[in-house]
């Protein structure tokens, strides 16, 4: 190229050289003429020359083989597996306190203690109610004992004329009611009996103790807080069964959700422990939707275990639950395969990741001798990263295009080598 154009620019110094020899021979303005013509075809040459366009540049990565990884990425919350709620039945004053925050607990233990004065007198006087139909329970039994000994009396002597039938009848009328009156008052007696269970009941309330095993996460009162029960329960301390075994509860997307399924792995982390990560699997897919601003997302719970203690309740989890991976294939980046040269439309990452399926014919552009040439692949499991290679020309070392760089005008600029990732 620099031969041709210094061949184009040497006619034009021939022409003045030319010129000057016949200057006295040619006419002053074909004379002008002719040296214009010379100026016009330098200046042409010399902006040609700075402005012809420079090949692209192209950047290119490596095929290797490695791990091809798609996950749901999502966040969520470390809870105990079993959080139980200790409230008040009743309503008074606590009147002691024996746990507070990280205190391990045994199932029955002793909590708290609501001032149970109030509930032993109400269980004091349905005792006494009830020694007192009892009482009168005993006192009738001994009017029907009497007046079941004169009806029988009177009806013996009436047989012998000695007393009237108005004296019998009265006699029967007289047993008939004691019999009436001992089944009231055994009636009494249960009803008695009854309103004084239920206050010992309410006596027992007072004493607040913890249903399971486990660990206080939280408490809600102190020693002269009076508990309302009036209306709800209220909670006075939250206690997490076992802290060895934790959960996640992720909120995932209505469009990732389907490929959450049990038993898949999941990894996460907390701010806590940043360099640490924790693995746990996949245990349920709750299917009540959980909707926020019009955002619907599904609870998805990741158990882990946690014999250090290290989880704690509440802690924000980056999770990672992985819906399939391939270790140790032959993969190329995404923008390889999105990759199109010549300036035609590329596909969007989202139209890749979601329309190729594993299979499909797909191709490649690799870059031999300065120039793309095209290698038709088939493709196996993708991810927002990589592509697995399942079949095709493709091996390990060679350099597919991933983007390609508009030169500049600039002919001054150093001619580059192809970039590499």
């Amino acid at each position: 190229m620099r031969y041709l154009l210094l061949m184009f620019l040497s006619k034009p110094i021939a022409v003045i050289e030319r010129a000057r020899t016949l200057k006295n021979h040619v006419p002053r303005t074909l004379r002008w003429l002719l040296v214009s013509c010379a100026v016009i075809a330098a200046g042409a040459a010399y902006a040609w020359w700075h402005t012809r366009p420079e090949p692209p540049r192209y950047v290119t990565a490596v095929v290797a083989r490695g791990d091809v990884v798609r996950s749901i990425v999502t966040t969520g919350t470390v809870n105990p597996v079993v959080t139980v709620q200790v409230g008040s039945y009743v309503s008074g004053v606590i009147q002691t306190l024996s746990c507070d925050y990280n205190t391990r607990v045994k199932a029955g233990q002793l909590c708290a203690k609501i001032d149970p004065r109030p509930y032993q007198l109400v269980v004091d006087q349905d005792a006494a109610n009830l020694a007192s139909a009892e009482a009168q329970l005993e006192k009738d039994r001994a009017g029907l004992t009497y007046a079941k000994t004169n009806y029988e009396r009177d009806l013996k002597l009436l047989s012998e004329g000695i007393v009237s039938q108005d004296t019998v009848d009265n006699d029967k009328s007289a047993y008939d009611q004691g019999k009436a009156q001992v089944a009231l008052d055994a009636a009494a007696i249960q009803q008695h009996q009854a309103a004084l269970n239920g206050a010992r009941v309410n006596l027992g309330y007072t004493n607040i103790v913890s249903p399971v095993d486990g660990i206080v996460i939280s408490r809600n009162i102190d020693v002269g807080q009076t508990v309302a029960a009036s209306f709800q329960t209220p909670t006075l301390f939250l206690i997490g069964k076992d802290l060895t075994k934790m959960q996640v509860d992720t909120n995932v997307s209505e469009s990732d959700v389907g490929g959450a399924k049990i038993g898949e792995k999941a990894s996460f982390t907390v701010e806590a422990y940043p360099n640490k990560v924790f693995r746990g699997q996949v245990t349920q897919v709750r299917q009540a939707p959980i909707t926020v601003q019009n955002v619907v997302t599904y609870d998805v719970v990741v158990s882990v275990d946690n014999p250090k203690f290290e989880l704690l309740p509440g802690m924000t989890a980056n999770t990672r639950i992985i819906t399939a991976e391939r270790d140790d294939v032959l993969r190329v980046p995404l923008q390889a395969i999105r990759f199109t040269p010549g300036g035609l439309r590329q596909a969007t990452t989202a139209e890749t990741a979601g329309a190729m399926k594993p299979g499909e014919g797909a191709r490649v552009w690799v870059l031999r001798d300065n120039r793309p040439q095209p290698v038709p692949v088939t493709t196996g499991l993708s991810d927002n990263t990589y592509v697995e290679i399942a079949g095709g020309d493709l091996k390990a070392g060679d350099a597919v295009i991933v983007n390609e760089i508009a030169s500049g005008n600039d002919a001054t600029a150093p001619r580059r080598s192809p970039l590499r990732l």
